[in-house]
C-alpha cells in the first residue's frame, strides 16, 4: 500500500502522518513502514546535539498503523481516537536515518472499542512495545 492508500485511509497529515508503507496486511494484523530523516520538525529540539525519535512518537506510529488496519473494519462514521495506552516500553533508541517496522495486531473489539497490541523494530531489533485501545469519534 502506498502513501497516497494511507492517506485515503487515514485521516493523519503530514507532518503528523507517521507512515511510509504498508509492507504486510492481512486480517487482524499489519505491517507498515517508516524511515526517519533529520530534517524532520522534532529533531530540531530532541535533542539538538543528540536527535532521537520522541517514543511518544513512535506510539504514534503504532497508533496510525492500527488506525490504517482498522479502516477495513465495519466501525460505522468517525474517526479512530487513542483511548488508553498501556504497557509501554522503550528497549533501543530511533535516530535519524532509522527506519523502523511496526507490527500491530487487533486483538479484541467490543462494541465501538478496538483493542490493539503493538511491536515497534528497528534493525530487526525491539525498539518499543504496546497495547493501545482505540474508539470511534463521531
Amino acid at each position: 500500500m502506498s502513501r497516497e492508500q494511507i492517506l485515503a485511509a487515514i485521516p493523519h497529515r503530514p507532518p503528523m502522518l507517521l507512515l511510509d508503507e504498508v509492507v504486510e496486511w492481512e486480517q487482524g494484523r499489519i505491517v507498515c513502514k517508516k524511515t526517519f530523516h533529520g530534517d524532520e520538525w522534532f529533531f530540531q529540539g530532541h535533542y539538538p546535539d543528540f536527535p532521537l525519535v520522541p517514543g511518544v512518537l513512535l506510539c504514534e506510529a503504532a497508533m496510525q498503523a492500527g488506525a490504517v488496519l482498522l479502516s477495513k473494519q465495519p466501525r460505522g462514521e468517525g474517526v479512530p481516537v487513542a483511548g488508553r495506552l498501556n504497557d509501554v516500553k522503550f528497549k533501543r533508541m530511533v535516530r535519524p536515518g532509522d527506519t523502523i517496522l511496526l507490527e500491530v495486531a487487533l486483538d479484541e473489539r467490543v462494541g465501538d472499542a478496538f483493542f490493539l497490541s503493538a511491536k515497534v523494530h528497528c534493525d530487526g531489533k525491539p525498539a518499543a512495545t504496546l497495547n493501545f485501545v482505540v474508539t470511534i469519534a463521531r
